[in-house]
């Protein structure tokens, strides 16, 4: 079984850093892909990053290209999301997920607690 632990979140200001951190265990071979995504108060939950477990391709949501960098190390069967230039409008819960396409939320099967994220300004 497949299990999906985030750590990393925390409040920052505005232009902050923070670094996620997403710890699996179990892994799943049929599901290559790891993703970040954010729920906020009274909004759907969004895409924001994935990367391959085998290839280490990259993906991203246009909101945070340039300011996010998700990341792997297989031997820790660790992802992480490095977010600088933080804002308000990035403060969420995010979670870690393991699926099998690169953005589409129904593909990702295996989901985290949630880490929360919140942007002072």
């Amino acid at each position: 079984q497949v299990q999906l632990v985030e750590s990393g979140g925390g409040l920052v200001q505005t232009g902050g850093s923070l670094r996620l951190s997403c710890a699996a265990s179990g892994r799943s071979f049929s599901r290559n892909f790891m993703g970040w995504f954010r729920q906020a108060p009274g909004k759907e939950r969004e895409f924001v990053a994935s990367i391959t477990w085998s290839g280490g391709s990259t993906y991203y949501a246009d909101f945070v290209k340039g300011r996010f960098t998700i990341s792997r190390d297989n031997a820790k069967n660790t992802v992480y999301l490095q977010m600088n230039s933080l804002k308000p409008e990035d403060t969420a819960v995010y979670y870690c997920a393991l699926g099998r396409l690169r953005s589409l939320l129904s593909a990702y099967d295996f989901w985290g607690q949630g880490t929360q994220v919140t942007v002072s300004s």
